[in-house]
């Protein structure tokens, strides 16, 4: 079945009166239509059930064999995904000259409907949803098929709470052809990830990015790039900055997760899903890093506290990214793409480490914005070289952030969380850096000539015991600084806020 279930009955068609399809489903009525065809709904007169049936229509860009090997494709993609969140496929039969494909029929309406109805979800239902139809996704891939096409219009959602993912029709196995024709779009355009819009191959990262963008749609009320044509639209893809202006939390960090623009930084599904649980939840209490006893992270063994009873940490570590993310865009900075490719953002610089074996051997303050100082190895950033920010300076802290809790809620099992490894806290980072550089933190008259980057502490800086006699200890903040391209003097603060 299909989102063309959902959509309104042609009143100037009626459905045959007592045609009976292969002998065996009595057609009761249109349910709706689309390019690929009329589904129907009819009566299994073996087995006594209703159900959605799908009259497939040949394209007149597509020959019949291409046809045929897409309608096989379609029936193979549904009968063999598992899940309750995918409509399941009956049978496929062939009347008349024309192919049927039956299916579960679900009557509810679709996201998109319930959006333009009702308005932006709440947090926690469009949370729920998002599970959910992860599940299905995480079903499809295991299988081999990419959906291609995940959107609000095809996300059933049943007054009792249930959630179909619909229309694989044009779901791509891995290991098949390419069927599409040549320079034909498949998929709907405003939930197209980046890398399909460059003409790559669709892949489960794909569905992902969609899954990202239907989740701003039902938090938003809005398609993020929806544009009057579908040039404008791609292009919009490609180069614009999709910002949330709802939610926080879990879920805001999930969805900026899933849009990230390079697919292999994009959050994974067991990642986002993890993070969802928290979403889902009644209520939504940090992340901790209350790992398991004897714990390996990263070939390490790691003692911590035994996990509280009642308090699950489903999926904790799995989802360390997400956690990352979700504490680095905490505080309202939900600006911009979680993480810029160095194309689509040249004002971003890489990222570099500090501490004792650091690129750097910073000592920032949490009360010190501004400094006389460049980045280069080697390179002490104290007090000794912070300045007015009223006057001169070449480097200047506009963003700083805990990557990770360092305790658990309990007093009583309080443990420091395991340092999570240079390529998590380096995506963490610079996903905050970035956002809150695109953001109103930084004015966006000031950003022409500026550069930024994320700066993270190494494992030894991490890990730094303090000493008995003094304050002095461990250093785990991100940092995010801006300086002109060429370090020349920035005459006055350019930041609006510091977090």
């Amino acid at each position: 079945m299909t989102d063309e279930q959902t959509r309104p009955h042609d009143p100037n068609r009626t459905a045959p009166a007592g045609r009976v399809v292969a002998g065996r489903y009595l057609l009761l009525g249109e349910l709706g239509r689309g390019g690929m065809g009329i589904v129907w709904r009819a009566q299994d007169q073996v087995i006594g059930r209703q159900v959605a049936i799908k009259e497939l229509r040949l394209p007149e860009t597509e020959g019949a064999a291409v046809f045929s090997e897409r309608i096989l494709r379609e029936v193979r993609a549904g009968g063999r995904l598992n899940d309750p969140a995918v409509v399941t496929v009956y049978d496929v039969v062939t009347d008349q000259g024309t192919t049927w494909i039956v299916m579960e029929l679900v009557e509810a309406p679709t996201l998109a409907d319930l959006v333009r109805a009702h308005g932006p979800m709440p947090e926690q239902q469009a949370a729920v949803i998002g599970e959910r139809v992860l599940s299905a996704l995480q079903a499809a891939h295991a299988a081999g098929i990419v959906h291609r096409d995940v959107k609000p219009a095809n996300i059933m959602v049943a007054p009792d709470g249930r959630v179909k993912l619909t229309d694989f029709g044009i779901a791509h196995a891995i290991d098949d052809p390419r069927l599409t024709t040549s320079g034909m779009i498949v998929g709907s355009p405003a939930f197209m990830a980046p890398e399909r819009v460059e003409g790559r191959e669709a892949m489960p990262e794909s569905d992902l990015w969609s899954l990202g963008a239907t989740l701003y749609f039902a938090v938003e009320g809005i398609v993020a790039f929806e544009r009057p044509t579908t040039a404008a639209t791609l292009h919009a893809i490609m180069t614009e900055v999709p910002y949330l202006t709802r939610v926080h939390g879990p879920l805001g960090a999930v969805i900026l997760g899933l849009l990230v623009a390079n697919p292999e930084a994009r959050l994974t599904a067991a990642q986002a899903r993890a993070q969802l649980a928290h979403a889902t939840g009644p209520t939504q209490r940090p992340a901790t890093a209350v790992l398991p006893q004897e714990t390996r992270v990263g070939g390490q063994p790691t003692r911590t506290a035994a996990q509280p009873e009642g308090k699950s940490r489903r999926g904790w570590w799995a989802g360390a990214i997400a956690v990352l993310v979700i504490a680095a865009l905490a505080g309202g900075f939900f600006l911009g793409k979680p993480v810029w490719s160095p194309k689509k953002d040249e004002q971003q610089a890489d990222t570099v480490t500090y501490g004792p074996d650091g690129y750097l051997k910073t000592k920032f303050s949490s009360y010190e914005i501004c400094y006389n100082a460049v980045v280069q190895p080697g390179v002490v950033i104290s007090s000794d070289n912070n300045v007015d920010c009223k006057k001169n300076h070449t480097l200047e802290v506009y963003d700083t952030a805990d990557p990770l809790p360092l305790e658990s809620w309990s007093d009583n099992d309080a443990v420091v969380a395991p340092y999570p490894g240079l390529e998590d806290i380096t995506r963490a980072a610079e996903a905050r850096c970035a956002a809150a550089f695109h953001s109103a933190v930084v004015p966006q008259q000031q950003r022409t000539g500026l550069v930024y980057r994320a700066i993270v502490p190494t494992q030894q800086a991490w890990q730094v015991q303090p000493d008995n006699d003094s304050s002095s200890g461990p250093n785990r903040k991100i940092y995010c600084v801006l300086a002109r391209a060429n370090n020349d003097q920035i005459p006055a603060q350019i930041t609006a806020k510091v977090k």
